[in-house]
């Protein structure tokens, strides 16, 4: 394939750590410092100690005014388009006090055509595959019958390229025939460092209708909120879950459930269940709760 045209959108991005890129200006803006003597994390870029990124000159004393110009932006969104809007943007800090702002991507948040109203709180747990108090998206499906999963016992994050290369021809099965799933795994979904996450991209998981993150007892990595995905979760209405079942009322994911059923695929590591009757998926955006019932058996 060319390099000029691939499915991989972080083709034409160079990787660096941060002890290469510290000789970089703008990385003095957004970095702090670790102090190995009093082991502590300063906020700033001192010579010596280890750089963290933490983007705290900026978010807690406010060296650029982002927070203000991002709140202005929305408003004016909104004023508008006549409804609450999202927003992708970039800055490019030429030093401490002179930056730009770009606006890559603005859109309307648009309404599902129905409307979630139903109380979550009093669900029958027995019926429910997938229970999330921090759910993004927003609306009802009842066309999607499959479900594919990373298997959690004996799981390794040493596995993760794997995994995400099964998952992408799994994913390909779908796209021939347009149809859709639920995707649910351990980790950050679409992470460039395969240690936090799977790291899939858009392409390789682009028939899921809704894709769940789902921590571990012995795997608690801090969830991306689809941060990964904005544009495309956004754009084709995909769900994204965040699920720790291993701690009290923070989610719920029945995997007992799915290992009761036959597979129409497994690896070693990953299951593709397919069910007779279709799953029922509900997501109310405005209390970030979502639910995947399981279907009538």
């Amino acid at each position: 394939m060319s390099k000029d045209f691939t499915v991989d959108d972080s083709f034409n991005l160079q990787k660096l750590r941060i002890k290469q890129a510290e000789a970089n200006s703008p990385l003095r803006y957004v970095s702090s410092t670790y102090d190995p003597n009093d082991q502590i994390i300063r906020d700033g870029f001192y010579e010596g100690g280890r750089k963290i990124i933490s983007f705290a000159n900026i978010l807690k004393h406010d060296t650029l005014p982002l927070a203000e110009t991002l709140n202005r932006v929305l408003k004016v969104g909104q004023q508008e388009m006549g409804r609450p809007v999202e927003i992708e943007f970039a800055v490019n800090m030429k030093n401490q006090q002179e930056a730009e702002f770009f606006l890559l991507q603005i859109r309307p948040i648009v309404d599902s055509k129905e409307v979630v109203n139903e109380n979550f709180e009093n669900i029958d747990k027995n019926k429910t595959l997938l229970y999330s108090h921090n759910a993004l998206g927003n609306g009802i499906s009842n066309d999607v019958f499959d479900v594919v999963y990373v298997k959690t016992r004996d799981f390794s994050a040493a596995n993760n390229p794997a995994i995400a290369r099964e998952i992408e021809k799994v994913n390909m099965l779908f796209s021939e025939t347009d149809k859709n799933y639920v995707l649910v795994g351990p980790g950050r979904w679409g992470s460039s460092d395969p240690w936090l996450g799977i790291p899939v991209k858009w392409a390789h998981i682009s028939q899921a209708r809704v894709i769940v993150e789902s921590g571990l007892e012995n795997y608690r990595i801090e969830p991306s909120q689809g941060t990964h995905f904005f544009q495309n979760l956004t754009s084709f209405g995909v769900g994204y879950f965040t699920i720790n079942s291993f701690l009290e009322n923070d989610g719920f994911f029945d995997e007992k459930f799915l290992e009761a059923q036959s597979a129409v695929f497994e690896t070693d590591f990953i299951r593709h269940i397919r069910f007779e009757k279709p799953l029922s998926i509900k997501i109310n955006g405005k209390k970030r709760i979502g639910v995947v019932m399981k279907p009538a058996l």
